[in-house]
This record gives C-alpha cells, structure tokens and sequence, in this order.
C-alpha cells in the first residue's frame, strides 16, 4: 500500500507539473489542473488530471475544474468515464459520501447530459449511502434536468419527489420550476406555480420575478408581464429591482424593440433607480443587431461619460456589428481603444476590421492597427503578418 501511494504521488505529480520537484499545495493543484483541462481532449488524461488535483465540491475552484472535466468528457461522448470518475469519488472517498457531493455529482451528469445517472446518483444516495435526501439535492436534479433541457423531467420530479422522500420545496426549487417553464415556453403554468407557494407559505423573490418575466417576454406575453409586476407588488410588497429591470431590457431587445428597451430605461432612471454596466450593454447589443449603430455608440458614450465599467465584451461587441454594418472607422476606434486596455476583438472580426479599412483606402491605418496587435499580442504575430504582406487598396 505505501507504495502504490508513493508511486501515486509521484504520477500525479507529474501530471500535474512536470517540472517541480516538490509537493503541490492544494490550490496549486487546482489551478495546474484547470490550466491543463482547458486544453486536453484525451478522456483518461483529464480523469488523471481531476485524480491528481484532488478536486472536491468544497472549494470553488475544485468545482470549475470538475464542471471543465465533465464538459471536455461529454462533449468528447465520454460519458462511461465521467460515470465510472465519480463513482470512483464516492467509492474511495469517505469524506465526499455527503448530500453536498453527490448533488454536485448530480449536477455534473446533467452537463453531461446523463439525466438517467443523475436520477440514479439521487437514489443511490438515498439506498445505499443512507443519506436522507433534502431540497438541496432535490433542487441539484432540478437544476440537472434544466442544464440538459429535459423539461419533462423536470415537471415529473418536482411532481412526484417532494411526495415520495418527504421534502418541502423551497422557493429555489419553485425559481427552478419556473424557470424551466419559461425555457420551454410553458409560461401558462407559472402563475398555478405562484398560487401553490401561497399554500405553501413560500414567498416569492427577485429571482422568481426575473425567471416568469423572462419566459413571458419570449413567448411574447406583454399583458403578463404587466399583470406579474402588479401582483408582486400588490400582494408580496416586491418591487422591480436592478436586475429585473436589466431582464426586461434584455428581453426587448431580444424581440428586436430596443426602443421600447430604451423607454424603460428611461423611465427607470427618472424613477431614482441608476442602471449599471449590464443595463447599458444590453441597449448596446440590442440597438447593433437592429443596425441602429448611431444610437449604439451614443449609449457607448455615455456609458463612459458616466464612469461605468465597460468590459471587453461590450468593446468586442460594438466592434463587431461596427464591422457588420460597414461602419469600419467607428470600428476602428473602439477597437484601439480596447487594445490600449490590453484586450483585442477575435481574430475574425479584426481581420474584417482591416480588409474593411482597405476597401475604403485607409491602407496605412489596417498596417498601423495590424504593427499595434502584433506588439501587444506577439502571440498572434505570425498570422498577422501573412494578411500584413497581402495588404493593398482594392480599386
């Protein structure tokens, strides 16, 4: 036994940092095993990988990199290898035989889209680990089947278990119901959903305000949006917060009526509530995928003028639909300014970015944003270099 575990160490060891003669600490260990886990596609790699780390529900980290791990093998079809590493876990290691683990583990089979071990992770917990299962893990196969967009099964557990293992739903588990109605364009249920957490005394909350509002909008139901935002407030005293607001506005832009998205902006900053960075990317996307780009980059603006943070993503988006609609010298501006941050859009859209340059005759400005990414991102010099030598006005 002790050397099987000597000759264990010094295999994980390696896997994890082939070049380091001494032991890893336990977040040094995570973190090696995300680095590696972004890139490898070999299913029994990324098992010794996870093996190697240690990984455990309890740490955050651990979590990202077992959700990493459980994507690579389904996307891979490698569903017996993620059954038979979790299995593993629970076999070998008393510490993780809780109710936190295995709802983890039931969690990870939804991504893998393996419902069926899921539910069978659920009883096994029950049978044969003699722990008795609570909403925790109730929520954790809800949560399962809504990953892997099994919205049958989501009705017919939270119909059928609370009963069966003696669980009171909490208001998670009714957000989760909820929001797996309005995935699947059942909003008709929901307000049956609010009236039995009245039975039940379970109080609604944002999150359950924001599921319904967003499964309304989708399926187009404006005289229900109206009626909810009334109820909430009338019976429950809950009214719109930032983030449902910020859903609302990212509904109607969806639905292609960013003015409207607008208007409700407005009117929420007239009210006394202040928007935040969400609220203004969200008008920005909007107003770019219904080629509004003036009224895009007035919002780019005032975001800035107004001190919110604006991320890469909003940089990366307006360059984008900048370069969709032709726009290539407003494209261009957002895009050396979000390189002075020490972020560059994906190759695609800069390439669109510097051919479009070239067709309006700015040949020198494409080679000067082209010697710009090269010296901050010498990683991508060379394929930069190939288009760099191509480069001539077209006529």
């Amino acid at each position: 036994m002790a050397f099987r575990l000597r000759h264990a160490f010094r295999h994980y060891s390696t896997i994890l940092s082939p070049n380091s003669t001494t032991p890893l600490t336990a977040k040094e260990k995570t973190r090696s095993a995300l680095r590696l886990l972004k890139s490898e596609t070999n299913p029994e790699t990324i098992v010794e990988i996870c093996r190697a780390a240690s990984l455990s529900p309890e740490s955050h980290l651990d979590r990202v990199a077992l959700s990493i791990a459980a994507s690579k093998l389904s996307a891979g079809n490698n569903f017996d290898a993620l059954r038979q590493f979790l299995d593993e876990l629970l076999e070998t290691r008393s510490d993780l035989r809780n109710e936190r683990f295995v709802s983890r583990a039931i969690v990870l089979y939804g991504q893998a889209n393996m419902i069926n071990q899921a539910l069978n992770t659920f009883k096994f917990m029950s049978e044969n680990l003699n722990i008795v299962p609570t909403v925790k893990s109730l929520n954790a196969l809800l949560l399962a089947s809504i990953i892997a967009k099994n919205h049958k099964e989501v009705t017919r557990i939270y119909l059928d278990f609370p009963r069966i293992y003696s669980i009171q739903p909490n208001v998670d588990t009714y957000n989760l119901v909820i929001k797996s109605f309005a995935e699947s364009g059942s909003t008709s249920s929901v307000f049956s959903i609010l009236d039995e957490m009245d039975r039940n005394s379970v109080k609604p909350n944002v999150i359950t305000i924001n599921n319904a509002i967003s499964g309304f909008y989708s399926e187009k139901k404006f005289e229900e949006v109206e009626k909810l935002m009334s109820l909430m407030a009338e019976r429950y005293k809950l009214y719109p917060s930032l983030s449902t607001y910020n859903v609302r506005i990212e509904s109607l832009c969806k639905l292609k009526k960013s003015s409207e998205a607008k208007e409700l902006f407005q009117g929420m900053i007239k009210g006394g509530r202040k928007p935040n960075s969400i609220s203004y990317f969200n008008l920005i996307g909007g107003f770019c995928r219904e080629g509004n780009y003036d009224e895009a980059k007035s919002l780019f603006g005032d975001m800035k003028r107004r001190g919110y943070r604006v991320d890469a993503e909003c940089y990366f988006t307006l360059a984008y639909f900048l370069c969709e609609g032709k726009e290539f010298e407003s494209a261009l501006e957002i895009a050396k300014e979000c390189i002075g941050k020490g972020w560059v859009p994906n190759f695609t859209t800069m390439k669109k970015l510097v051919n479009g340059l070239v067709g309006v005759s700015k040949v020198d400005d494409a080679k000067e944003l082209i010697k710009e990414i090269k010296e901050k991102f010498a990683e991508s010099s060379d394929k930069w270099s190939e288009i760099e030598e191509g480069l001539k006005p077209q006529e």
